[in-house]
């Protein structure tokens, strides 16, 4: 069982900068990959980016990848999803999520939401222009 907590969400103006992170509890949770998705209101939850099992394999959307990095640190049980440059269509609920059918990201990382079985309550991001 994994539980993830995401915080770091907030009112920011455009041209801002967030630093999102999602908090693991499960001792297993190193061993899974990681993902991000959001959600504004009226939209379906789209992929932002994820990060395999020891963070040697990450990819952010290709939308997004100029302005977002993600990152991992396994000794604090955490996942990182720095966003710079904050546009207002930008805001929405932020959503890490844990895959662990996989063999932990090593060669694929998958942008489905479907293949994701363990999720946050998610955290509001708001860019304000």
């Amino acid at each position: 069982q994994v539980h993830l907590v995401e915080s770091g969400g907030g009112l920011v103006q455009a041209g801002g900068s967030l630093r999102l992170s999602c908090a693991a509890s499960g001792r297993t949770f190193v061993e899974y990959a990681v993902g991000w998705f959001r959600q504004a209101p009226g939209m379906e939850r789209e992929f932002v980016s994820a990060i395999s099992w020891n963070g040697s394999n990450a990819y952010v959307d290709d939308s997004l990848k100029d302005r977002f990095t993600i990152s991992r640190d396994n000794g604090k049980m955490s996942v990182y999803l720095q966003m710079n440059s904050l546009k207002p269509e930008d805001t929405a609920v932020y959503y890490c999520a844990a895959e662990t059918r996989s063999d932990g990201g090593r060669y694929y990382l998958t942008s489905y939401a479907s293949d994701y079985d363990y999720w946050g309550q998610g955290t509001q991001v708001t860019v304000s222009s």
